[in-house]
């Protein structure tokens, strides 16, 4: 019984050792959009369908991770898509290597009319959004 109560306590004293700084308020990382170099979608949609969209993005950097995907319904049938990745800030070095990876999701048409995506590309020398725009009709 002694034996118990002092693993117990052992127990009990390494987790108060190794627990977490609740008032911690030190952000290491932010919300950043990745560029889309391509994507993959069919020739056409058929309504009620649901379809597997495949998208090359440039991951910039070792201190930059793949998030998912933010979409944004600006009208009917067009959705913009852009990449989201968390960058870390409280690393000293990072790897300034560009690499190039492949994520995909998952699409239901939903509406009989033709789909335009914008994938989203960067910014232009003059701060204005650039878009890969692609258009699938329907079939």
């Amino acid at each position: 019984m002694k034996r118990s109560f002092l693993v117990l306590c052992a127990v009990l004293a390494s987790f108060a050792f190794n627990s977490c700084d609740l008032n911690d308020d030190d952000v290491n990382f932010h919300f950043v959009p990745l560029q889309i170099v391509s994507a993959d979608l069919p020739d056409f949609f058929v309504f009620n369908e649901t379809y597997i969209i495949r998208v090359t993005y440039i991951i910039p950097d070792g201190c930059t991770y793949y998030e998912g995907f933010d979409f944004a319904k600006s009208e009917l049938t067009t959705r913009e898509v852009v990449v989201i990745g968390s960058q870390r800030t409280d690393q000293e070095t990072c790897t300034d290597i560009a690499q190039e990876r492949e994520a995909t999701f998952e699409f239901i048409v939903v509406h009989d009319e033709p789909y335009l995506f914008k994938f989203w590309q960067g910014e232009d020398e003059n701060g204005e959004q650039q878009y890969l725009e692609i258009e699938v009709p329907m079939n």
